[in-house]
C-alpha cells in the first residue's frame, strides 16, 4: 500500500515543481478556471500535452515560491507575474505559439445550465416557438413576463424574450424555465486573461494582432516621432528627409528674392521671368496623355467605313469596257 504524502511534503514537492518550470519556460499564460470541472481541466491538459504544461494552485502558494525562487536566482522579472495571481486562476507554461496556444485552449469549452446565483457571463434569449409544456406550466412565464400562447395543447412563446442580461445574478425562476426548456445558455473553460512573456506582461488582445495591424502601428509611430522631430527640430533617420527638402525650400526662396543663385535656382528664375515656358514645359505631357486617343478614333473611323462594292459583289463580269458578257 502507498503511503500518503503530508501536507508539508505535498507543498515541498508543489515549490519544487514550479520552481523548475519557472526556470524551463519563459512564456506563460495566466487563466481563469472559474466554473471549470476536473474532468473538463484533464481534457485541456491533454490537449496541450507536448510542449506546454497546466499548472493549478492557491494564489498564497505560487506567489510565495516566486518571490522565494526570484530571490534565490535573481530573476527579478518573475516578480511581474505576481500581481496576476488575483482569484481562481492557474498558470500554462508553454514552448509553442502563444497565439496556438490560446486557440487552443479556448476549444474546451463545455456548456453549462443556468445555476441559481450565478453571473451570466452573456446575455440569455429565449427564442420564439413551441416549448412542449403542457398549459399547466404557464405560470413560469407569466413571472417572468413572457408572452405565450396554447398551440395544440403545448405552450408556444410569441417574441424573442431577453432572460437574463449578461453581468446579472440568475433567479430561481430564470433557471427553473431554463432547465424546463433545456437550454444550457452559458459555456465555461479557460479563459486567458494575461500573458507574460520573457518578463513582459501584455493584454491577450495582442496575441490577435497580425503582420498588417503591426505595419500599420508602426507607421503611426514612425509618423508621430517624425512629426515631434520636426516640431522641436532634432534630427532623426525619419526627419532628416523633411529637414533637407524644408531647408531647400528656405534657400530657393532665398535665391528667388535676392542676386544669390545656384544651378537649380537659375532653371526656376528662367521660368518665372518667362512663364510661357511653363506651357511649353507641359505640352509635351498634354500631348503624351491625349495622344493614343486621335488614333483609335481613327481606327474605329475605319471600321466603320463601308468597304467599296466592286463589279464582282453587284453581280457584273467585264471585259474591261463595263460591258456584261
Amino acid at each position: 500500500m502507498a503511503i500518503k504524502a503530508s501536507k508539508a511534503e505535498k507543498k515541498v514537492f508543489y515549490d519544487q515543481k514550479l520552481c523548475k518550470l519557472l526556470d524551463e519556460y519563459s512564456q506563460i499564460l495566466i487563466v481563469a478556471a472559474d466554473n471549470v470541472g476536473s474532468n473538463q481541466l484533464q481534457n485541456i491538459r491533454k490537449g496541450l500535452r507536448g510542449d506546454s504544461i497546466v499548472l493549478m494552485g492557491k494564489n498564497t502558494m505560487m506567489k510565495r515560491t516566486i518571490r522565494i525562487h526570484a530571490d534565490r536566482t535573481g530573476n527579478n522579472v518573475l516578480l511581474n507575474l505576481i500581481p496576476l495571481l488575483v482569484g481562481n486562476v492557474g498558470l500554462i507554461f508553454t514552448k509553442g505559439d502563444l497565439k496556438e496556444v490560446s486557440e487552443e485552449v479556448a476549444k474546451y469549452k463545455v456548456g453549462a445550465p443556468a445555476r441559481v446565483g450565478l453571473v451570466a457571463p452573456i446575455d440569455v434569449i429565449v427564442p420564439p416557438g413551441n416549448t412542449g409544456l403542457d398549459p399547466s406550466q404557464t405560470s413560469f412565464f407569466q413571472v417572468l413576463n413572457i408572452p405565450t400562447k396554447i398551440n395544440k395543447g403545448t405552450v408556444e412563446i410569441i417574441t424573442p424574450v431577453e432572460l437574463i442580461k449578461k453581468g446579472d445574478k440568475v433567479g430561481s425562476s430564470e433557471a427553473a424555465l431554463l432547465a424546463k426548456l433545456g437550454i444550457r445558455p452559458f459555456s465555461y473553460g479557460l479563459v486567458v486573461l494575461s500573458v507574460y512573456d520573457n518578463g513582459s506582461v501584455f493584454s491577450p488582445e495582442v496575441l490577435d494582432l497580425t503582420d498588417e495591424d503591426l505595419i500599420e502601428k508602426f507607421a503611426t509611430g514612425v509618423s508621430m516621432a517624425t512629426a515631434f522631430a520636426l516640431a522641436i527640430s532634432y534630427p532623426t533617420v525619419a526627419a532628416a528627409p523633411h529637414m533637407f527638402i524644408n531647408a531647400y525650400k528656405n534657400v530657393l526662396a532665398v535665391a528667388i528674392e535676392t542676386e544669390y543663385s545656384f544651378p537649380q535656382a537659375d532653371k526656376v528664375k528662367e521660368y518665372l521671368a518667362d512663364p510661357s515656358k511653363f506651357a511649353v514645359a507641359a505640352a509635351p505631357v498634354a500631348a503624351a496623355d491625349s495622344g493614343p486617343a486621335p488614333a483609335a478614333a481613327k481606327e474605329e473611323e475605319k471600321k466603320e467605313e463601308p468597304a467599296e462594292e466592286s463589279d464582282d459583289d453587284m453581280g457584273f463580269s467585264g471585259d474591261g469596257d463595263g460591258d456584261p458578257l
